[in-house]
């Protein structure tokens, strides 16, 4: 018997192609990229299991209804004849959390406002009593989606945000949110294949993510809690399955992972987050600036880094990002070399021609990851070699 059903992983813009591979590589059906967001389909276990495992992925929602809508009284009518008592009890506390796109609806504080009289208004006529809304940690996260005249309503099976991993208890002044990091590593063709490096390694976020991504270890093991875990039918037995299953697909991993940071405050946080996430034994890091740095290796070496963009530190960008570029040059050959800037003036300063440059989106700024090949020796003479 067939139990799958549709739901849909939100993520963030430019991820939806790796998030669609991530979602077909842990066995999803019917995977189909949108914008900032992939449908898919799979049964209850493959729930826990993305929640679980989905590095680029920021909520799993499951659609239970949709409809079309021209106004509040409609809405509310709408949500009010739809079975709740499927979903929620009246000693389950709810949130609703809204976005519109519409004409008809401009403020999604008053359409969470509607739907939420409609749902408590069922319940009180129905068993004489109501649910409460608990807006901070709820039961229940009932998501509403309104674009033009069409409301999905579905059920947020993640609660906060899945780039709350877990692991991340100090942060510095700009942190890299946790699934930007790994979309960054995943989108870079990070495998675990090669000796890697952060020369400005921070709080310790790329680091994590790139031993995680080594180790195929699920991207949410360290998490307290999924909201799933609260619904009516949650099945702990399965979920402890899924875990058990997931944490067996993880590898050893043999190369270096190393971060650097010139300030020592930055070094004890990325060493605290690190040992949060038991990988430890995977990752150095040492007080150092790149600036001063040379490659530790002989073979290739990746790097992936999140430099300062100016934007909360005081900096001179032209000759910071002057100095990325003088440093790769002088002291970093056989090496791929990647990194994330919304600073695109002070990129043209780096003096080097990027191989790839690709749009992505650090919170609210629109960002560029860039490619820069090291070659061993000279350009000139990579090609001149025969195969």
């Amino acid at each position: 018997m067939n139990n799958n059903f549709k739901m849909v992983a939100k993520t963030l813009f430019g991820f939806e192609e790796i998030l669609a591979k991530e979602l077909r590589n842990l066995g999803a059906g019917n995977v189909k990229e949108g914008i900032r967001n992939v449908s898919f389909e799979g049964d209850t276990g493959f729930m826990y299991k993305a929640n679980l495992c989905l590095r680029t992925a920021i909520k799993i929602i499951k659609p239970i209804h949709s409809f079309e809508v021209q106004s509040e009284n409609e809405l509310y009518k709408k949500i009010y004849g739809m079975d709740w008592s499927e979903y929620l009890s009246v000693d389950t506390t709810f949130a609703i959390d809204t976005t519109v796109n519409s004409e008809n609806f401009t403020h999604s504080l008053y359409v969470s406002q509607k739907v939420k009289d409609a749902i408590v208004d069922k319940f009180r006529d129905t068993d004489g009593t109501r649910p409460n809304v608990d807006v901070k940690f709820p039961d229940m996260r009932i998501n509403i989606h309104i674009h033009n005249d069409h409301c999905n309503v579905s059920l947020d099976s993640s609660g906060r945000s899945l780039h709350h991993r877990g692991y991340r208890t100090a942060t510095n002044i700009a942190p890299i949110n946790e699934v930007l990091a790994a979309g960054l590593l995943l989108l870079s063709g990070w495998d675990g294949r090669s000796d890697f490096l952060d020369p400005m390694c921070g709080s310790g976020t790329m680091l994590t993510e790139a031993a995680m991504i080594a180790c195929n270890i699920p991207a949410n093991i360290n998490r307290k809690e999924f909201a799933f875990e609260k619904w009516e039918d949650f099945d702990e037995e399965l979920f402890e399955k899924i875990v058990d299953s997931s944490l067996k697909k993880a590898r050893e991993f043999s190369h270096k992972i190393i971060g650097y940071d010139k300030a020592p405050s930055a070094v004890r946080k990325a060493k605290d987050n690190i040992e949060n996430a038991n990988l430890s034994e995977y990752i150095t890091v040492e007080r150092k600036n790149f600036f001063d740095s040379e490659k530790f290796n002989d073979g290739p070496l990746k790097m992936v880094f999140n430099p300062p963009y100016g934007e909360r530190l005081n900096l001179d960008m032209e000759e910071f990002y002057a100095s990325i570029g003088d440093t790769l040059k002088r002291s970093y050959p056989g090496t791929e070399a990647w990194f994330i800037t919304s600073n695109l003036e002070a990129l043209k300063h780096v003096g080097l021609r990027p191989s790839r440059k690709i749009k992505v989106f650090n919170s609210h700024l629109e960002s560029r990851l860039v490619k820069y090949v090291m070659y061993e020796g000279s350009k000139k003479a990579k090609y001149n070699k025969t195969d």
